[in-house]
């Protein structure tokens, strides 16, 4: 979403200044426009506009809206309400922008399992498959006990779907040290303050991705491009000219993000399945979210070869 209400952008073949606007999803904002008009030699021209946001929380529910959705509406908090299964441990996204953790690696292994299988009988079915995720969430939390489907859409907020992507260990090399520009670099022996250690150059979260099934150090401490350290795979050093299926979603498999190689990529297989919705038939099928049934730990910061945390 734009800083501004509006953004002024000049069409290129007429020369005129045309006023944009985007408010925030799911209606939490809408935008007006205010349009200025003057009669001029029999026809109205438009002489100004403005953007201007509106908060959706600000004014009341309009009764007669209200009342045609009141049954769907149930439906769904019905729905999202519903136990799909237990968990052995509170798992939450409060320190995944910079540790690896088990919940956004539940991620992961959901995709990975669904790609592995979707690639059953095929001749990519032998490659190792990895798989791409974001800390899309800082609040995001699954209570021990029982799990609903509203904790895990908590997890993973956007209606993305997956995708299969084939690239070699030298294209997942760049891929990683381009995730890892995420990081503001910080030098051995300074202050590590998390509050100020990523988004650097203004990247969201949702454009730092962790990739599973290999283990890497992220050194802080050198400049962008050259950070990923120790890459390993089965154990062994990256080959680069390894291929291997990479579990991707389809707004990154589409270019967001600016990611290398993913978008050019050949893609082997996908679907119209959301992956929040893979996520909770995963949980419902197991009964019990244990992250010893998910969780590794892939890689680390550090600096100079020392863990940062």
């Amino acid at each position: 979403m734009w800083r501004s209400p509006e953004l002024k952008v000049v069409n290129e073949e007429t020369g005129r200044t045309v006023v944009l606007s985007e408010p925030l999803c799911y209606a939490e904002r809408l935008t007006l426009f205010d349009f200025e008009l003057v009669f001029e030699r029999g026809r109205w021209q438009v002489e100004s506009v403005r953007a201007s946001l509106r908060n959706s929380n600000t004014v009341p529910d309009d009764p007669r809206i209200t009342g045609l959705l009141a049954d769907e509406h149930a439906k769904v908090v019905a729905y999202v309400n519903q136990v799909v299964g237990t968990a052995t441990e509170t798992l939450t996204t409060a320190e995944a922008r910079y540790k690896d953790a088990p919940v956004v690696d539940l991620i992961t292994k959901v995709q990975e399992d669904v790609v592995r299988e979707a690639l059953k009988g095929t001749e990519y079915a032998a490659l190792p498959v990895l798989a791409q995720a974001s800390p899309f969430s800082r609040t995001s939390e699954i209570p021990a006990g029982d799990v609903t489907i509203r904790d895990l859409s908590s997890l993973y907020v956007y209606d993305n779907t997956l995708v299969a992507k084939l690239l070699t260990g030298a294209q997942l090399r760049a891929y990683l040290e381009y995730s890892a520009e995420y990081f503001v670099r910080t030098a051995p022996g300074e202050p590590v303050d998390v509050a100020k250690l990523t988004n650097a150059n203004g990247r969201p979260d949702y454009n730092y991705d962790y990739v599973s099934g290999l283990t890497y150090d992220i050194d802080i401490a050198q400049p962008a491009g050259s950070r990923i350290r120790n890459l390993s795979y089965g154990g062994a050093p990256l080959d680069d000219a390894q291929r291997f299926v990479l579990a991707v979603n389809n707004y990154r498999a589409n270019g967001g993000g600016a990611f290398p190689h993913v978008a050019s990529a050949k893609e082997l297989w996908s679907e119209s399945t959301e992956i929040r919705t893979r996520i909770a038939e995963w949980v419902t099928a197991r009964g019990v979210l244990d992250p010893k049934d998910f969780a590794s730990v892939s890689w680390r910061l550090t600096r100079e070869g020392t863990p940062v945390f």
